[in-house]
């Protein structure tokens, strides 16, 4: 399942000759690297734009939270070959913040989001994502394309009429019409054409560079009118300087920007540590979770205090860095150092670069991730990860990312815990003393409690009962509770008990049932999970 699920995604991009292999710094692989780079920040530009703006900030404090988030994760993320970024799914939760204090609250609280964040990764709960099921994960792959193809259609509107972006970059603006419109498809098509023919002609550049490179040529060549950097915004600017959030240091202020920090901590650690498994399945290397998490920290509460508005790991960007060969952190550090390079020196000449070229790079990056064998596999795997992966899908493209996992994730677990419920079941025989045994089958937890009390007709039972729990497995407080309300049925009735094969573990903890327990050599040495008030002796009404 695990391969299935990713087999159309790491296909296309073996297609490409990008086959995980071991990276030596040659002077080839030390150019791929920069051309890589270039590339991931020529593709920055509009989006870090694009978020300020629907963050409600000025354009710089998307560019500098670009620059210094991508240059930290790249130098001591937990996965090289991963590009991080001011995103949309922090956008949209910052703009009701700003709208209400002002930017330099966003400061404090990217601060605050960024020392959240190092504590999760000093506390390794990064490696709960593991939790994270792979119907999960395939949705959250489809989403995040659906996301990165709706984002791209705001540039096809007419330049200065676009209105505040919705939750993914839908702008609500002027559509272009007529020949700007089609000039503008055609140039994006070209761009597509350009990326899927380049590897079969050359690897010497990048094929999403070498789209960008063509088209912006022929386009300042024969001077077309069409949408352009430039008009979404001057990236022109200076160095990001070291500034103290202008915010008064008082409860009121923690209270107002903590809801806020918590949110955008979570949501930036849940795309950062699913980019990083997707882009660990692609390269055939594992990331370390708890060292993203710290990274992440490190580079919002650094960008926090240099006017940024904070960022975290951008698939798209990411999936662009692998395909043009970036395997490095070499990549994302030449990246960012670009982007601080265009915002310093050759802002004019970057906004010259036409949108087309670059909404065609990322309807090709929207291609290659979205997992088109997905259809496929929900005719194969069972209805409800089938459900899951649309689920998930559909709730990322509505609302957000961190959503959709948590409800990913949940729904997942509910449908385990049912299905397992209804696995517990009992077979009875009667022994050459009389007693009839019970001998319970599948495992008993919270979700199957029920079911097991009903297995035991106690009224009609004999004088002797006892229950083998040979084939079952005892998890958790609930199931000892409902050992306890069974076993306490039988001595209400006068009847004589006993349980057999469960572990000492259990003994200890059944408070009234646990004299009845009987010790043999194949007894389980497993342990019960559970909590303080059963080691206490809370359970059985004690």
């Amino acid at each position: 399942m695990r391969q299935s699920m990713f087999a159309s995604l790491v296909g296309r991009l073996e297609d490409a000759d990008l086959k995980p292999t071991t990276t030596n710094f040659t002077p080839d692989r030390l150019r791929i690297e920069v051309l890589s780079g270039l590339t991931v920040a020529l593709a920055l530009v509009p989006e870090a734009v694009a978020f300020a703006f629907v963050a409600g900030v000025e354009p710089l404090v998307g560019l500098y939270a670009a620059f210094i988030v991508g240059l930290i994760t790249a130098l001591i993320g937990g996965r090289p070959g991963m590009i991080s970024g001011a995103t949309g799914a922090l956008a949209v939760v910052m703009v009701s913040l700003v709208a209400l204090h002002g930017v330099e609250y966003l400061f404090a609280t990217v601060v605050l989001m960024g020392l959240i964040q190092l504590v999760v990764g000093f506390m390794h709960w990064g490696k709960f994502i593991r939790l994270v099921p792979h119907p999960v994960m395939l949705g959250f792959v489809n989403g995040l394309a659906i996301v990165i193809f709706l984002a791209q259609l705001g540039q096809f509107q007419v330049p200065g009429t676009a209105g505040e972006s919705g939750g993914h970059g839908m702008a609500s603006g002027e559509w272009l019409s007529g020949t700007p419109l089609y000039l503008m498809l055609a140039l994006t098509a070209l761009t597509m054409a350009i990326i899927w023919v380049w590897p079969k002609i050359t690897n010497l550049i990048p094929a999403p560079l070498a789209g960008i490179g063509i088209v912006a040529l022929i386009v300042i060549g024969f001077g077309l009118n069409v949408p352009v950097v430039g008009d979404l915004a001057s990236i022109e600017g200076g160095l990001p300087s070291f500034h103290i959030p202008a915010v008064p240091l008082t409860l009121e202020t923690f209270y107002i920007i903590l809801p806020y920090a918590l949110i955008l901590a979570a949501i930036g650690l849940i795309e950062s540590l699913l980019t990083l498994n997707l882009v660990g399945e692609i390269v055939g290397k594992r990331g370390g979770a708890s060292q993203e998490c710290v990274a992440q920290g490190v580079a919002n509460t650094v960008t926090g205090f240099f006017g940024g508005m904070g960022g975290c790991a951008m698939i798209g960007q990411s999936m662009i860095n692998v395909k043009s060969g970036g395997r490095t952190r070499i990549a994302g550090t030449v990246a960012a150092l670009f982007l601080l390079g265009f915002i310093l020196f050759a802002s004019g000449l970057i906004e010259m670069i036409p949108l087309a070229a670059l909404v065609g790079v990322m309807f090709m990056v929207v291609i290659g991730t979205f997992a088109w064998n997905s259809f496929k596999i929900m005719t194969k795997v069972p209805r409800m990860d089938a459900f899951v992966i649309v689920l998930v899908t559909v709730v990322t493209v509505m609302t957000d990312l961190a959503t959709a996992v948590v409800v990913g994730v949940i729904v997942s677990a509910l449908a385990y815990a049912w299905q397992n419920a209804k696995r517990i079941y009992a077979t009875t025989e009667v022994d050459d003393a009389g007693a009839k045994v019970y001998k319970i089958n599948g495992p008993l937890f919270f979700g199957s409690t029920d079911g097991f009390v009903e297995l035991f007709d106690v009224a009609a039972d004999p004088a002797s009962v006892i229950i083998d729990f040979q084939n079952s497995r005892v998890a958790d407080q609930s199931a000892l509770q409902a050992i306890e309300t069974v076993a306490a049925k039988y001595q209400e009735q006068g009847k004589a008990i006993q349980l057999r094969h469960l572990t000492k573990d259990c003994h200890q903890l059944l408070s009234r049932a646990g004299h009845l327990v009987v010790d043999s050599d194949d007894d389980p040495d497993y342990e019960v999970a559970v909590d303080y008030s059963v080691r206490t002796g809370i359970i059985g009404g004690h």
